[in-house]
């Protein structure tokens, strides 16, 4: 059995100071997991693993993932500006969206990460809103499934968009009071 990483007593302790509901999250665990996981794929030189952003939108846990090697596996805007947040570019950030919104597309390729396609169509739009074809890119290939209708697609699109505005609201520095 799996031993926790904090006493009942400290728990009891964090919840008299903190307001519910709150996350604990065992900083060292992930440290641990992460390395472990970087082990078993030490036979491939090549290997990089990339966390879904939005398993976990924390930046805090991101920067400890980051620490440890991992990159950001991104799909929208916000997870695009919360990887921006934590200090990561390049290589580093995986993007693969669906119906990819030409903003989407500006960061990712701001921020030089590695973008993936997952039609031919996008190809033409991608040069299209950002002016070149990037070096490196990535094609996703599906090979069945079910197929999304397009009102579900805009509803999804929508919802990425509001997220955004609200992570700018969250992360966005107050101006100084000149009073």
């Amino acid at each position: 059995m799996k031993k926790p990483f904090v006493t009942a007593e400290q728990l009891e302790d964090i919840a008299a100071r903190y307001p519910t509901p709150f996350h604990l999250y065992d900083a060292q665990g992930i440290r641990e997991n992460a390395r472990r996981l970087k082990a078993a794929f030490s036979w491939n030189p090549g290997y990089r693993e990339y966390f879904a952003v939005k398993a976990t939108p924390t930046p805090a846990i991101l920067k400890i993932l980051q620490e440890e090697g991992c990159g950001c596996d991104c799909s929208s805007l916000t997870e695009l500006m919360m990887a921006e947040r934590i200090g990561s570019v390049g290589e580093n950030i995986m993007f693969s969206s669906n119906e990819t919104p030409a903003e989407d597309y500006r960061l990712a390729a701001k921020l030089g990460a590695t973008i993936n396609l997952d039609d031919i169509t996008h190809v033409d739009f991608l040069e299209k809103t950002i002016g070149y074809i990037p070096k490196r890119i990535g094609w996703r290939l599906q090979t069945g499934g079910p197929v999304r209708s397009p009102a579900s697609i805009r509803a999804a699109r929508s919802r990425s968009a509001s997220r955004a505005r609200a992570f700018r609201s969250w992360t966005t520095p107050a101006t100084p009071s000149t009073a």
